[in-house]
Protein backbone atom coordinates (compact mmCIF):
# COMPACT_ATOMS: atom_id res chain seq x y z
CA UNK A 1 0.00 0.00 0.00
CA UNK A 2 2.88 2.37 0.77
CA UNK A 3 4.30 1.89 -2.73
CA UNK A 4 0.87 2.35 -4.31
CA UNK A 5 0.19 5.65 -2.52
CA UNK A 6 3.76 6.96 -2.17
CA UNK A 7 3.22 7.09 1.57
CA UNK A 8 5.57 9.50 3.28
CA UNK A 9 7.68 10.31 0.24
CA UNK A 10 7.77 13.08 -2.35
CA UNK A 11 5.48 11.21 -4.73
CA UNK A 12 2.76 10.83 -2.10
CA UNK A 13 3.05 14.48 -1.13
CA UNK A 14 2.61 15.57 -4.74
CA UNK A 15 -0.48 13.40 -5.22
CA UNK A 16 -2.02 14.63 -1.97
CA UNK A 17 -1.31 18.27 -2.83
CA UNK A 18 -2.99 17.78 -6.21
CA UNK A 19 -6.05 16.36 -4.46
CA UNK A 20 -6.12 19.26 -2.01
CA UNK A 21 -5.99 21.76 -4.88
CA UNK A 22 -8.90 19.97 -6.57
CA UNK A 23 -10.91 20.16 -3.34
CA UNK A 24 -10.25 23.88 -3.03
CA UNK A 25 -11.16 24.60 -6.66
CA UNK A 26 -14.39 22.62 -6.52
CA UNK A 27 -15.39 24.25 -3.23
CA UNK A 28 -14.69 27.80 -4.34
CA UNK A 29 -17.59 30.06 -3.40
CA UNK A 30 -19.09 27.48 -1.03
CA UNK A 31 -19.09 27.63 2.76
CA UNK A 32 -17.45 24.19 2.97
CA UNK A 33 -15.19 22.44 0.49
CA UNK A 34 -15.09 19.01 2.16
CA UNK A 35 -16.59 16.85 4.87
CA UNK A 36 -14.64 15.09 7.61
CA UNK A 37 -16.20 12.30 9.63
CA UNK A 38 -15.29 12.72 13.31
CA UNK A 39 -15.59 10.37 16.28
CA UNK A 40 -13.44 12.06 18.93
CA UNK A 41 -10.69 9.51 18.27
CA UNK A 42 -7.08 10.15 17.27
CA UNK A 43 -7.21 9.72 13.49
CA UNK A 44 -10.29 11.79 12.66
CA UNK A 45 -9.31 14.55 15.09
CA UNK A 46 -5.80 14.75 13.65
CA UNK A 47 -7.15 14.80 10.10
CA UNK A 48 -9.33 17.78 11.00
CA UNK A 49 -6.26 19.53 12.42
CA UNK A 50 -4.27 18.88 9.25
CA UNK A 51 -7.16 19.93 7.01
CA UNK A 52 -7.07 23.38 8.59
CA UNK A 53 -3.28 23.47 8.22
CA UNK A 54 -3.71 22.62 4.53
CA UNK A 55 -6.13 25.52 4.05
CA UNK A 56 -9.31 23.47 3.65
CA UNK A 57 -12.75 24.53 4.91
CA UNK A 58 -14.24 21.32 6.30
CA UNK A 59 -17.62 20.56 7.81
CA UNK A 60 -17.21 18.04 10.63
CA UNK A 61 -19.86 15.31 10.62
CA UNK A 62 -20.55 12.98 13.53
CA UNK A 63 -22.85 9.97 13.75
CA UNK A 64 -24.06 9.62 17.34
CA UNK A 65 -25.10 6.03 18.05
CA UNK A 66 -25.98 7.21 21.61
CA UNK A 67 -23.08 5.25 23.17
CA UNK A 68 -20.38 7.95 23.21
CA UNK A 69 -18.35 8.36 26.37
CA UNK A 70 -17.75 11.77 27.91
CA UNK A 71 -14.14 11.92 26.68
CA UNK A 72 -15.00 11.50 22.99
CA UNK A 73 -17.84 14.03 23.21
CA UNK A 74 -15.53 16.56 24.85
CA UNK A 75 -12.82 15.87 22.26
CA UNK A 76 -15.19 16.61 19.39
CA UNK A 77 -16.25 19.85 21.09
CA UNK A 78 -12.69 20.95 21.89
CA UNK A 79 -11.22 20.22 18.46
CA UNK A 80 -14.02 21.77 16.42
CA UNK A 81 -14.22 24.86 18.65
CA UNK A 82 -10.45 25.40 18.72
CA UNK A 83 -10.14 25.01 14.94
CA UNK A 84 -13.30 27.00 14.17
CA UNK A 85 -14.93 24.07 12.34
CA UNK A 86 -18.72 23.75 12.16
CA UNK A 87 -20.16 20.44 13.39
CA UNK A 88 -23.16 18.53 12.03
CA UNK A 89 -24.34 15.65 14.21
CA UNK A 90 -26.88 12.99 13.29
CA UNK A 91 -28.35 11.31 16.37
CA UNK A 92 -30.13 8.00 15.84
CA UNK A 93 -33.03 7.09 18.13
CA UNK A 94 -31.40 5.37 21.12
CA UNK A 95 -34.05 2.62 21.23
CA UNK A 96 -33.37 1.79 17.58
CA UNK A 97 -29.63 1.78 18.16
CA UNK A 98 -30.00 -0.55 21.12
CA UNK A 99 -32.32 -2.83 19.15
CA UNK A 100 -29.81 -3.18 16.31
CA UNK A 101 -27.01 -4.03 18.73
CA UNK A 102 -29.29 -6.49 20.49
CA UNK A 103 -30.02 -8.15 17.13
CA UNK A 104 -26.29 -8.21 16.37
CA UNK A 105 -25.65 -9.90 19.72
CA UNK A 106 -28.23 -12.62 19.07
CA UNK A 107 -26.95 -13.06 15.52
CA UNK A 108 -23.64 -14.16 17.02
CA UNK A 109 -21.40 -12.37 14.51
CA UNK A 110 -18.01 -10.71 15.13
CA UNK A 111 -18.85 -7.48 13.25
CA UNK A 112 -20.04 -5.90 16.47
CA UNK A 113 -19.88 -2.29 15.28
CA UNK A 114 -21.07 -2.95 11.73
CA UNK A 115 -24.34 -1.04 12.17
CA UNK A 116 -22.56 2.12 13.34
CA UNK A 117 -19.89 1.81 10.66
CA UNK A 118 -22.42 1.53 7.84
CA UNK A 119 -24.64 4.27 9.29
CA UNK A 120 -21.65 6.60 9.58
CA UNK A 121 -20.87 6.19 5.88
CA UNK A 122 -24.50 6.88 4.93
CA UNK A 123 -24.59 9.98 7.14
CA UNK A 124 -21.35 11.26 5.58
CA UNK A 125 -22.60 10.75 2.05
CA UNK A 126 -26.12 12.08 2.62
CA UNK A 127 -24.74 15.17 4.40
CA UNK A 128 -22.33 15.76 1.52
CA UNK A 129 -25.27 15.62 -0.89
CA UNK A 130 -27.29 17.98 1.29
CA UNK A 131 -24.56 20.65 1.28
CA UNK A 132 -23.43 20.06 -2.30
CA UNK A 133 -20.00 18.82 -1.21
CA UNK A 134 -18.11 16.41 -3.44
CA UNK A 135 -15.17 15.40 -1.23
CA UNK A 136 -15.42 13.28 1.93
CA UNK A 137 -12.23 12.94 3.95
CA UNK A 138 -11.75 9.95 6.24
CA UNK A 139 -9.12 9.59 8.96
CA UNK A 140 -8.21 5.96 8.37
CA UNK A 141 -4.50 5.13 8.22
CA UNK A 142 -3.27 1.71 7.12
CA UNK A 143 0.08 2.65 8.70
CA UNK A 144 -1.52 2.92 12.14
CA UNK A 145 -4.27 0.32 11.86
CA UNK A 146 -3.57 -1.89 8.87
CA UNK A 147 -6.54 -3.30 6.96
CA UNK A 148 -8.37 -5.99 8.90
CA UNK A 149 -9.12 -9.22 7.03
CA UNK A 150 -12.57 -9.62 5.49
CA UNK A 151 -12.96 -12.97 7.25
CA UNK A 152 -13.83 -11.27 10.55
CA UNK A 153 -14.78 -7.79 9.46
CA UNK A 154 -17.38 -7.62 6.73
CA UNK A 155 -20.41 -5.34 6.68
CA UNK A 156 -22.93 -3.88 4.27
CA UNK A 157 -26.47 -2.54 4.39
CA UNK A 158 -28.16 -5.83 3.47
CA UNK A 159 -26.19 -7.65 6.16
CA UNK A 160 -27.45 -5.21 8.79
CA UNK A 161 -31.04 -5.31 7.50
CA UNK A 162 -31.17 -9.12 7.34
CA UNK A 163 -29.86 -9.50 10.88
CA UNK A 164 -32.31 -6.95 12.22
CA UNK A 165 -35.20 -8.55 10.33
CA UNK A 166 -34.45 -11.88 12.00
CA UNK A 167 -33.65 -10.68 15.53
CA UNK A 168 -34.92 -7.10 15.86
CA UNK A 169 -37.99 -6.12 17.84
CA UNK A 170 -38.87 -2.61 16.62
CA UNK A 171 -39.10 -0.83 13.24
CA UNK A 172 -36.12 1.25 12.14
CA UNK A 173 -37.30 4.78 11.37
CA UNK A 174 -34.22 6.90 12.08
CA UNK A 175 -31.40 4.43 11.42
CA UNK A 176 -29.56 5.62 8.27
CA UNK A 177 -28.81 2.35 6.50
CA UNK A 178 -26.66 2.36 3.37
CA UNK A 179 -28.56 0.32 0.80
CA UNK A 180 -27.01 -0.83 -2.47
CA UNK A 181 -29.10 1.73 -4.37
CA UNK A 182 -27.90 4.58 -2.14
CA UNK A 183 -24.31 3.39 -2.36
CA UNK A 184 -24.38 3.44 -6.14
CA UNK A 185 -26.25 6.75 -6.24
CA UNK A 186 -23.63 8.54 -4.13
CA UNK A 187 -20.80 7.12 -6.24
CA UNK A 188 -22.22 7.29 -9.77
CA UNK A 189 -24.75 10.13 -9.72
CA UNK A 190 -23.30 12.46 -7.10
CA UNK A 191 -19.69 11.50 -7.91
CA UNK A 192 -18.68 11.86 -4.27
CA UNK A 193 -14.98 11.20 -3.76
CA UNK A 194 -13.86 9.36 -0.64
CA UNK A 195 -10.34 10.55 0.23
CA UNK A 196 -7.99 9.16 2.87
CA UNK A 197 -5.22 11.78 3.20
CA UNK A 198 -3.35 9.87 5.91
CA UNK A 199 -2.57 7.18 3.33
CA UNK A 200 -0.26 9.64 1.56
CA UNK A 201 1.70 11.08 4.48
CA UNK A 202 3.96 9.66 7.17
CA UNK A 203 1.64 9.15 10.13
CA UNK A 204 2.25 8.25 13.76
CA UNK A 205 -0.59 7.95 16.27
CA UNK A 206 1.77 8.81 19.11
CA UNK A 207 2.93 12.01 17.42
CA UNK A 208 -0.66 12.83 16.40
CA UNK A 209 -1.90 12.55 20.00
CA UNK A 210 0.89 14.79 21.25
CA UNK A 211 0.11 17.47 18.67
CA UNK A 212 -3.63 17.27 19.32
CA UNK A 213 -3.16 17.63 23.07
CA UNK A 214 -0.83 20.59 22.61
CA UNK A 215 -2.93 22.48 20.09
CA UNK A 216 -6.55 21.63 20.98
CA UNK A 217 -6.73 20.15 24.49
CA UNK A 218 -7.71 16.77 23.03
CA UNK A 219 -7.46 13.88 25.53
CA UNK A 220 -6.61 10.22 24.99
CA UNK A 221 -9.42 7.78 25.80
CA UNK A 222 -7.29 4.75 26.68
CA UNK A 223 -7.13 2.39 23.72
CA UNK A 224 -7.99 1.33 20.17
CA UNK A 225 -11.63 2.34 19.42
CA UNK A 226 -12.41 2.83 23.12
CA UNK A 227 -13.94 6.28 22.61
CA UNK A 228 -17.40 4.68 22.54
CA UNK A 229 -18.92 2.51 25.29
CA UNK A 230 -20.52 0.00 22.93
CA UNK A 231 -17.13 -0.38 21.23
CA UNK A 232 -15.51 -0.90 24.65
CA UNK A 233 -17.76 -3.90 25.17
CA UNK A 234 -16.94 -5.22 21.72
CA UNK A 235 -13.16 -4.89 22.02
CA UNK A 236 -12.70 -5.89 25.67
CA UNK A 237 -15.43 -8.49 26.19
CA UNK A 238 -17.47 -9.69 23.22
CA UNK A 239 -14.76 -10.24 20.60
CA UNK A 240 -12.01 -11.71 22.82
CA UNK A 241 -14.34 -13.93 24.87
CA UNK A 242 -16.69 -15.23 22.17
CA UNK A 243 -14.45 -15.18 19.07
CA UNK A 244 -10.91 -15.14 20.48
CA UNK A 245 -10.33 -11.96 18.46
CA UNK A 246 -8.01 -9.34 19.89
CA UNK A 247 -7.81 -6.33 17.58
CA UNK A 248 -4.93 -4.87 19.56
CA UNK A 249 -2.74 -6.72 17.07
CA UNK A 250 -3.58 -4.14 14.38
CA UNK A 251 -2.22 -1.18 16.33
CA UNK A 252 0.67 -3.16 17.83
CA UNK A 253 1.76 -4.49 14.45
CA UNK A 254 1.56 -0.99 13.02
CA UNK A 255 3.73 0.37 15.84
CA UNK A 256 6.34 -2.29 15.14
CA UNK A 257 6.31 -1.56 11.40
CA UNK A 258 6.71 2.14 12.10
CA UNK A 259 9.68 1.51 14.38
CA UNK A 260 7.87 2.95 17.41
CA UNK A 261 7.97 -0.34 19.32
CA UNK A 262 10.16 -3.41 19.41
CA UNK A 263 8.55 -6.64 18.25
CA UNK A 264 9.20 -8.41 21.55
CA UNK A 265 7.59 -5.56 23.49
CA UNK A 266 4.51 -5.69 21.24
CA UNK A 267 4.24 -9.46 21.66
CA UNK A 268 4.45 -9.09 25.43
CA UNK A 269 1.51 -6.69 25.40
CA UNK A 270 -0.43 -8.90 23.00
CA UNK A 271 0.09 -11.95 25.20
CA UNK A 272 -1.37 -10.08 28.15
CA UNK A 273 -5.10 -10.93 28.33
CA UNK A 274 -7.51 -8.15 27.47
CA UNK A 275 -8.92 -6.64 30.64
CA UNK A 276 -12.70 -6.96 30.53
CA UNK A 277 -14.72 -3.93 31.59
CA UNK A 278 -17.32 -5.49 33.92
CA UNK A 279 -19.20 -2.20 34.36
CA UNK A 280 -19.84 -1.99 30.63
CA UNK A 281 -21.16 -5.58 30.65
CA UNK A 282 -23.85 -4.58 33.12
CA UNK A 283 -24.65 -1.51 31.04
CA UNK A 284 -25.01 -3.70 27.95
CA UNK A 285 -27.40 -6.05 29.72
CA UNK A 286 -29.50 -3.14 30.93
CA UNK A 287 -29.72 -1.17 27.68
CA UNK A 288 -30.12 -4.21 25.41
CA UNK A 289 -32.69 -5.79 27.73
CA UNK A 290 -30.71 -8.99 28.26
CA UNK A 291 -31.25 -11.28 31.21
CA UNK A 292 -28.23 -12.93 32.77
CA UNK A 293 -29.39 -16.24 31.28
CA UNK A 294 -29.77 -14.78 27.77
CA UNK A 295 -26.36 -13.14 27.96
CA UNK A 296 -24.57 -16.31 29.07
CA UNK A 297 -26.45 -18.43 26.53
CA UNK A 298 -25.49 -16.23 23.56
CA UNK A 299 -21.89 -15.85 24.71
CA UNK A 300 -21.62 -19.63 24.90
CA UNK A 301 -23.14 -20.39 21.48
CA UNK A 302 -20.94 -21.26 18.47
CA UNK A 303 -19.92 -18.14 16.54
CA UNK A 304 -21.52 -17.23 13.23
CA UNK A 305 -20.29 -14.93 10.47
CA UNK A 306 -21.40 -12.82 7.52
CA UNK A 307 -21.50 -16.00 5.44
CA UNK A 308 -24.54 -17.14 7.48
CA UNK A 309 -26.70 -14.16 6.45
CA UNK A 310 -27.75 -12.41 3.21
CA UNK A 311 -25.31 -9.70 2.04
CA UNK A 312 -24.53 -7.60 -1.04
CA UNK A 313 -21.20 -9.37 -1.51
CA UNK A 314 -22.30 -11.37 -4.59
CA UNK A 315 -23.18 -8.05 -6.26
CA UNK A 316 -19.82 -6.55 -5.32
CA UNK A 317 -17.95 -9.54 -6.77
CA UNK A 318 -20.04 -9.52 -9.93
CA UNK A 319 -19.40 -5.80 -10.47
CA UNK A 320 -15.70 -5.98 -9.61
CA UNK A 321 -14.52 -4.32 -12.88
CA UNK A 322 -16.82 -1.37 -12.25
CA UNK A 323 -15.67 -1.01 -8.65
CA UNK A 324 -12.03 -1.08 -9.76
CA UNK A 325 -12.73 1.98 -11.93
CA UNK A 326 -14.61 3.66 -9.08
CA UNK A 327 -11.79 2.93 -6.63
CA UNK A 328 -9.16 4.37 -8.97
CA UNK A 329 -11.30 7.52 -9.21
CA UNK A 330 -11.69 7.66 -5.38
CA UNK A 331 -15.45 7.24 -5.75
CA UNK A 332 -15.26 4.24 -3.42
CA UNK A 333 -12.39 3.46 -1.00
CA UNK A 334 -9.64 1.24 -2.43
CA UNK A 335 -9.89 -0.92 0.70
CA UNK A 336 -13.53 -1.62 -0.22
CA UNK A 337 -12.47 -2.87 -3.65
CA UNK A 338 -9.69 -5.06 -2.24
CA UNK A 339 -11.77 -6.55 0.58
CA UNK A 340 -15.27 -6.85 -0.84
CA UNK A 341 -14.99 -7.37 -4.59
CA UNK A 342 -12.98 -10.60 -4.57
CA UNK A 343 -13.66 -14.10 -3.33
CA UNK A 344 -12.48 -14.60 0.24
CA UNK A 345 -9.16 -16.33 -0.57
CA UNK A 346 -8.37 -13.76 -3.26
CA UNK A 347 -8.97 -10.78 -0.97
CA UNK A 348 -6.83 -12.28 1.81
CA UNK A 349 -4.02 -12.82 -0.72
CA UNK A 350 -4.26 -9.23 -2.00
CA UNK A 351 -4.25 -7.67 1.46
CA UNK A 352 -1.30 -9.75 2.60
CA UNK A 353 0.98 -8.46 -0.18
Amino acid sequence: MSLLYGTGDEGGAKVLWKILEQIKRHGKGKKYDCIIGVSGGTDSSYLMLKAIDWGLRPLAVHYDNTWNNACSTQNIHNVTKTLGVDLYTYVVDNKESDDIYRATFFAGIPEWDASSDIAFVQVLRSTAAKFGIKYILEGHSFQAEGISPVRNNYFDGKYIASIHKQYGRRPLKTFPNLTFFRFMKWALLYRQQFIRPLWYIQYSKKAAREELQKRTGWQYYGGHHLENRIAVFGHTVYLPQKFMIDYRFLALAASVRAGEMERDAALEIYRTPVKADLDVVELIKKRLDLSDEEYECVMGQPPKSWKDYPTYKPYFELLRPLFFILAKANLVPMSFYLKYCFHLKESISLLSR
